[in-house]
């Protein structure tokens, strides 16, 4: 699916190119007329088939009866048509900067063809902005997609790669990348939409992890259903972290410190332990010492069959499979990647 303004290019292209091939089905037609009913050298033919077209006026450069002026007519005709066409299209082209925007097509496609484990945020609305933006904090690759020209170029301007087209349709999926891709968000308005989305999505990559925008608790269930890993209801979430601004405003500006990646000092971010790799499976955290190595806290242990231990204790073991959810600085944590080695590690990343 492409945008209004590639679409519009294109047809340029095909336009100058159709008129180009015109043109030079008319010179071969010129050329061999003259050639062959005219029994001119080929020379002599293509000669005068070129400045007949050119309308430079030299004359004829033999004789020629009625037919042969009466083609010849017909060859200035056709010729000017032709011509006057391609030189509309050119000057059309650049006046509406038509051939920079062919250029950043192709590098925006290039850019998006080259993107692997990247997210995906399915429209730029109120929503899809903020999430963009807390990515874009975090130096994560991701790409946006939206209907409207007016959101893509929005997008575009604030350096962000975007493309327009219906999220919902499994080509507009696929010239994203989705099997590529880790993550995708639908923040689209329509719950419908969001629901189609994150059903395209699991069809095409079983894999990708999809987080979906959901207005009513109806929605929620059939977007669960439907196979999106967590939905999120601004209405519901921003009631809750109201009353919990209200009743403990110092837990949520801890929170906010460490969930959102603009201007923060401290993050918090889960390791995948992987039970092939990570030295550190069946030993307890006090023997594993990652706060000593590292600096950086345990929080909270996931175990791979969903049981969540808060707070664990320097006697809690670490399992194949378990999920830690970790507090520290940029540093401390790229740290504690690089001891654990874990199979997904995103947040927080170096700009370099």
């Amino acid at each position: 699916m492409y945008s209004t303004l590639e679409q519009k290019y294109q047809r340029l292209q095909k336009d100058l190119t159709g008129g180009v091939i015109a043109l030079g089905g008319i010179l071969c037609t010129g050329t061999l007329w003259y050639w062959q009913v005219e029994k001119w050298s080929l020379l002599d033919a293509a000669y005068m088939t070129v400045f007949t077209l050119a309308t430079v006026g030299y004359g004829e450069l033999q004789p020629l009866g009625k037919r042969g002026r009466m083609f010849t007519i017909c060859l200035i005709l056709m010729g000017v048509i032709v011509i006057g066409f391609i030189v509309n299209r050119f000057t059309e082209a650049l006046i509406e900067g038509y051939f920079q925007e062919g250029a950043r097509i192709r590098q925006q496609r290039r850019l998006v063809d080259s993107l692997i484990g990247h997210y995906i945020i399915c429209g730029f609305g109120r929503t899809g902005r903020q999430i963009a933006l807390e990515f874009q904090a975090e130096y994560i690759s991701f790409v946006v997609i939206d209907s409207a020209v007016q959101s893509v170029e929005a997008a575009l301007a604030l350096g962000y790669t975007a493309v327009q087209g219906d999220a919902t349709l499994d080509e507009t999926l696929v010239n994203v990348g989705i099997d590529r891709a880790i993550c995708i968000v639908a923040a689209l308005p329509s719950d419908a939409e969001n629901l189609y989305t994150v059903m395209s999505a699991k069809t095409l990559n079983p894999k990708v992890r999809a987080i979906a925008r959901a207005t009513t608790e109806e929605a929620v269930k059939k977007l669960q259903r439907g196979g999106a890993d967590a939905v999120v209801s601004p209405y519901i979430s921003g009631g809750k972290r109201m009353a919990a601004a209200a009743l403990r405003p110092q837990v949520m500006d801890f929170l906010d410190v460490v969930l959102t990646g603009t201007d923060s000092s401290f993050y918090m971010e889960e390791f995948l332990i992987d039970p092939n790799s990570c030295v550190y499976v069946g030993q307890t955290l006090r023997n594993a010492k990652l706060r000593s190595q590292s600096g950086a806290l345990v929080l909270a242990v996931r175990r791979a069959g969903g049981t969540l231990i808060v707070g664990p204790t320097g006697e809690t073991a670490i399992e194949g499979g378990d999920m830690l959810i970790c507090l520290g600085t940029a540093e401390q944590l790229r740290t504690l990647n690089q001891i654990l080695s874990p199979l997904s590690f995103r947040l927080p990343r170096s700009p370099n």
